[in-house]
């Protein structure tokens, strides 16, 4: 019996298990993408793009469709989409599994002031003016509107809208991975003094992190939400082989 799962993909990791189980004659994957970014990446495998209209509108998808499994591999602060896929989840009785990509850790010679959120991470600023490399996401701008004395280096996939409040802004437009070289030089060639982001965790985006690491400057990161009660993974892996666990269960019943 065919296991049929939806991916609630838009990150790398979301893509490549994606890619892994493409083929699987026991698996009939849907794909679904929030609709966010101009031109993602998409699987060879059937994909939707859009939102469900919340819980309610994304439990009657899993039930309309008798989805098996639940992937919910969105970027870690995907916060609206995971929360909704978990009561989807709950109210169609339907197995979740989020792909989470391990968060980054500090290391020796780091220089971290760990914050909740983005408002925390904008009150965190001095109140003299700095130069500070902002890559929290071009929707996450508004909370810096209150610190708009600094002048902030942003870099976004996709074109923002910058907060009035914030005139001093650069905008580059980039799409990982970044290597450390081109990182540090980035840092230097805009005298940044201090890096803003998010705790994203992955490879792509852990070049700037090192390299605010060999200049020995401070930076400021988000902490990523937390799902208590969520089944969550942290490799390509492990959703794999617990996948084979369901789709052994599925074809054990229909015996």
């Amino acid at each position: 019996m065919v296991l049929k799962v939806l991916i609630l993909g838009g990150t790398s990791e979301a893509f490549a298990l994606t890619g892994r189980l493409t083929g699987d004659p026991r698996l009939e994957l849907t794909y679904s993408l929030a609709g966010r970014t101009a031109k993602p990446r998409l699987p060879q495998v059937p994909t939707r793009i859009g939102g469900f209209g919340g819980i309610e509108g994304l439990t009657a998808y899993l039930l309309r469709h008798e989805i098996n499994v639940l992937i919910d591999a969105t970027h870690p602060f995907a916060e609206q989409i995971s929360a909704n896929a978990q009561a989807a989840a709950a109210l169609a009785s339907v197995p979740l599994i989020a792909l989470e990509r391990a968060a980054w850790q500090p290391m020796a010679g780091d220089d971290w002031q760990l914050v909740p959120n983005l408002t925390a991470a904008a009150a965190a600023l001095p109140s003299t003016p700095e130069r500070i490399f902002l890559t929290v996401g071009r929707q996450s701008l508004m909370p810096f509107a209150a610190k708009p004395h600094h002048h902030y280096v942003i870099r976004v996939i996709d074109p923002p809208d910058i907060p009035p409040e914030m005139q001093n802004v650069d905008i580059l437009k980039g799409r990982g991975p970044f290597n450390v070289d081109d990182e540090t030089s980035l840092l230097r060639e805009h005298r940044i003094v201090r890096l803003v982001s998010k705790n994203s965790g992955g490879k792509a985006g852990s070049a700037k992190l090192v390299a605010a690491r060999s200049l020995r400057l401070p930076v400021l990161l988000v902490d990523r939400p937390v799902h208590p009660g969520v089944n969550t993974l942290e490799s390509v892996d492990a959703v794999v082989n617990r996948l084979a666990h369901y789709q052994a269960s599925l074809a054990n019943r229909s015996e």
